[in-house]
């Protein structure tokens, strides 16, 4: 990419010099800044007008599109009034302002928004389009720029103050085109390798299944499970409820305050300390052996079941050594020996505890799946050689699609970091893209 023939300090250590005809503004200079608001009291008919309401999930709910049309909520007149929102006319850029700090949107018709969110008015000097490569150019600070002890929030004042480079209004348009363009392309290409992904696990989800609940005998006699979402299972297995086959009883994990977690002793494992890949976080917090009883300590194979909340039916088993104990919202089983146990673990993996966790879910507040419902969780069970056998074989070639998985999830991120320092370039006329943006419009 060509640069511009000259260049000037900015006077922003964050962004460095800029093309020397380019000026330095703050967004208070260029743009009126809005909060959103909300009704002061919980009256239906203020939630039953014509004009959309913007909350912070209606902006995640885009994926990364630039434009916002409507949303699921619609206030009224009266409400706005009571509110301390305003409407905003259609152009407006929407930035999420508080907790979420970051995610931005263009209203394409006039709109309110919650407390969540900056609301930009631009004037003729600054491009919406423009303003909101920008910010999204800039949203590590805008994060560093939060306070706040119930949760982060970016304030007006502070916005009015952020300082922008600001390129004439043709070149604005010039810059927007091109990125418009080539964060298309990008976008399409990690559009590509997501789903690649999805298909990567659903693989995966597949053949364990298939390994789990028929065996690695194509040519097995087969006999009918008596649990619909199994279907026929080898007929030399068995069908037996976990606990029948665990060493001991279901257990609850600890409900501990947080004012009792350290830095160090026995480290507590909660729903939240478990990856994606059933492995625990390297950060975590701790106990003082005062605060766990014996018989609340981990012991080698036991799996941790989460029974409540948006991650119920989440698994690990237990490998690690050192102390451990387990937190409230997990219940732990013990199989005796690694090969069960760890065959038992794929189970949870399978579509086939999926199905049948969607059947035992109780909706109130969160979901849940307590003890005695895993207690009486049904699967096949094949003999202890065969185990031994299915894990090995899952090892292997779930391994195999692990280390594609990952290959394909780093493919992503550095097109994410490659869209990201692209936009950051451009709109800090680190690179000069009017040549490209004048051909490509000429060719249109």
């Amino acid at each position: 990419m060509r640069r511009y023939p000259e260049y000037k300090d900015s006077g922003m250590e964050f962004i460095g010099d800029i093309p020397a005809h380019w000026e330095s503004k703050r967004l208070g200079q260029v743009s009126t800044i809005f909060k959103g608001g909300t009704p002061r009291r919980n009256v239906d008919r203020y939630f039953q007008g014509d004009l959309p309401w913007a909350r912070p999930v209606d902006i995640t709910a885009l994926k990364g599109a630039l434009y916002i049309n409507d949303t699921e909520i619609h206030i009224s007149e009266e409400a706005l009034g009571n509110s301390g929102a305003r409407r905003l006319p259609a152009g407006t850029v929407l930035l999420t302002s508080r907790a979420t700090i970051g995610e931005t949107a263009i209203t394409t018709v006039p709109m309110a928004t919650n407390q969540g969110f900056a609301n930009f008015v631009c004037n003729e000097r600054l491009l919406n389009i423009h303003l909101v490569y920008y910010l999204q150019a800039i949203k590590d600070l805008l994060i560093s720029l939060g306070s706040g002890s119930t949760f982060l929030e970016v304030t007006k004042g502070t916005l009015v103050g952020v300082k922008i480079p600001l390129p004439p209004f043709s070149e604005q348009t010039q810059i927007a085109n091109f990125l418009d363009r080539k964060t298309g392309q990008i976008d399409e290409l990690i559009r590509i390798k997501e789903r690649l992904l999805e298909l990567l696990h659903e693989q995966r989800t597949v053949l364990i299944n298939e390994v789990v609940t028929k065996g690695l005998d194509p040519n097995a006699e087969m006999k009918p499970s008596g649990v619909e979402w199994i279907g026929e299972i080898p007929k030399h297995w068995t069908m037996t409820r976990l606990k029948y086959i665990s060493s001991i009883p279901v257990t609850y994990g600890l409900n501990i305050e947080a004012d009792k977690y350290t830095t160090e002793g026995i480290r507590l494992i909660r729903i939240t300390d478990i990856d994606e890949n059933g492995g625990i976080r390297p950060k975590g917090v701790y106990l003082s052996e005062d605060c766990v009883p014996q018989e609340q300590m981990l012991n080698s194979y036991d799996l941790l079941l989460a029974r409540s909340g948006a991650t119920v039916g989440k698994s690990y088993l237990h490998l690690e050594e050192g102390k451990y104990t387990s937190a409230g919202y997990l219940v732990r089983f013990n199989f005796s020996d690694y090969w069960t146990s760890k065959f038992i673990y794929y189970v949870t993996l399978s579509h086939f505890y999926r199905n049948w966790l969607e059947q035992q879910i109780i909706v109130s507040t969160i979901q849940n799946v307590n003890g005695e419902k895993y207690s009486n969780f049904q699967i096949p069970i094949p003999l202890h050689q065969e185990r031994k056998q299915i894990a090995n074989f899952l090892d292997h070639k779930t391994g195999q699609i692990d280390e594609l998985i990952s290959a394909e999830q780093r493919k992503v991120e550095l097109l994410k970091e490659y869209r990201q320092s692209l936009i950051f370039e451009a709109v800090t006329g680190k690179i000069d893209v009017r040549v490209d943006a004048l051909a490509e419009s000429s060719s249109v």
